[in-house]
């Protein structure tokens, strides 16, 4: 047992060697105990990978333990596990209070974890640390088997759910590919789309946990080079999946649209909206939003964070760079990349020209993420050592407008912005830099480095 699986917004680790049956009877049998005091119900599915299925009779083990009513899904896209918190299963007379995702979304293949959502809400951060304390202390705790559970079909609730919701779409000419990533996004999507007639083709849309053609992580490049190839052969537009298809990538001939781009684009068809970001966002994001009328939030990276803040502000729409998008705005506040598919391809039914409206947006460079490998002890103070600098930068350091610490630091310059944020779930900071002039994103990124670099040398 090791209290680094437990992280900020998940549990996440390696199959056997941290997720083994002694640890996941655990984590079942303590999270049930808080599921059980808000009525007991509690569904729960897994994504491809081969030893998915494992984790899930341990987990119910333990679930079954605290005195939970254990549903399964079987394998599903981690948003319509998340679904099932919203809807009434048709063979079950109690409300589900608590749905479980057994996923390592993106991480290589002999990780997995849990995704956790009690009373619709995320269970992350403080409680998750507290969880991991309460079983560390329990460690010896034995747990019986008992894998009962019942079986219910949220898949087909959740297909009918966009069939009806989308059926204006249903017919639309554009030609799409996307690409699965051999996740779990075709235990819906091909029946969603097929039976809303669309044109598309799919590419590595059997769920394979081995994950046989490229990594599914959309945000990646390199990930996107099949894909891309298949939209070149005469089609529109591309969307391509994370490993639990809760991230998206959308892809014209001209651009790979990003996550704070799709924002833009989605907040287009909302009156006066209300949208969060993440401090990694382009300025040209909140930029835009206040100047068409919208409320613009800046918070903190990470899909809990966001989704606590969403119901905070009752915001319609929130992002993530990396591809998290969250509706409110006719939908539950979760993220969702088939949803986000759906509002997307409206769009395009609706008659906007997804390229017209990225090339209209105020031209910025920008780096990719870039991370600076540190540890987990010094992460979080090397950012306070940052902050400390900043506040009598060197002479030569380009002039600071104001700082944003929500998250990390986030330094306005004159004509652009530089971050610097700790991760959450990694030994890393992370770093990354904008400014309407190519050669000073170089400048602010050569510039906080050497900044990054003296706060380590004073450890």
């Amino acid at each position: 047992m090791t209290k680094t699986i437990f992280r900020e917004y998940d549990i996440r680790g390696i199959f056997e060697k941290e997720l083994n049956e002694q640890s996941v009877k655990l984590i079942g049998y303590f999270l049930g105990k808080k599921i059980k005091a808000l009525g007991g119900v509690v569904s729960i599915g897994y994504d491809a990978r081969t030893h998915s299925p494992i984790l899930r009779d341990y987990l119910a083990s333990g679930l079954n333990f605290s005195g939970c009513t254990v549903l399964d899904m079987g394998m599903v896209a981690t948003p319509v596990n998340y679904f099932s918190n919203y809807i009434n299963p048709v063979n079950i007379e109690e409300a589900v209070v608590a749905s479980v995702m057994i996923t390592g979304s993106h991480n290589p293949s002999e990780y997995n974890g849990f995704k956790m959502t009690l009373d619709q809400a995320p269970f992350f951060g403080d409680d998750i640390y507290a969880l991991g304390d309460e079983i560390i202390e329990n460690s010896t705790l034995e747990i019986p088997d008992n894998i009962e559970r019942i079986e219910i079909d949220t898949k087909h609730q959740y297909i009918d759910y966009m069939v009806e919701n989308f059926s204006h779409l249903k017919g639309m000419k554009t030609k799409m590919v996307i690409d699965g990533g051999n996740g779990v996004v075709d235990t819906v999507i091909s029946s969603i789309f097929d039976k809303l007639q669309f044109d598309y083709e799919g590419l590595y849309l059997e769920p394979d946990g081995t994950f046989p053609n490229h990594h599914p992580d959309p945000s990646v490049e390199k990930n996107l080079v099949d894909v891309k190839e298949a939209l070149s052969n005469g089609k529109d537009i591309a969307f391509a999946y994370d490993g639990d298809a809760d991230r998206i990538a959308v892809l014209t001939h001209k651009h790979n649209i990003k996550g704070d781009q799709m924002a833009l684009l989605y907040a287009i068809k909302m009156e006066n909206p209300t949208v969060i970001g993440e401090v990694k966002c382009s300025q040209v994001m909140y930029d835009e939003l206040e100047r068409r009328g919208a409320t613009a939030i800046m918070y903190k990276t990470g899909h809990s964070n966001l989704k606590v803040k969403m119901k905070e502000t009752n915001a319609d729409l929130a992002c993530e760079v990396s591809g998290h998008i969250f509706f409110k705005h006719r939908y539950y506040g979760y993220d969702d990349a088939i949803y986000a598919t759906l509002r997307m391809l409206e769009l395009i039914h609706d008659g906007i020209n997804l390229d017209d409206e990225i090339d209209a947006l105020p031209q910025v460079f920008s780096t990719e993420e870039i991370k600076v490998e540190t540890t987990e002890a010094e992460k979080f103070l090397l950012i306070d050592k940052v902050k400390e600098l900043l506040e009598n930068p060197p002479a030569d350091f380009p002039k600071i407008v104001n700082i944003i610490d929500v998250d990390g630091v986030r330094i306005n310059f004159e004509k652009g912005w530089g971050l610097v944020r700790a991760s959450n779930t990694t030994p890393v900071l992370v770093t990354r830099f904008e400014s309407v002039d190519e050669a000073l994103v170089l400048r602010y990124e050569k510039e906080v480095n050497l900044l990054i670099e003296l706060a380590q040398k004073s450890f």
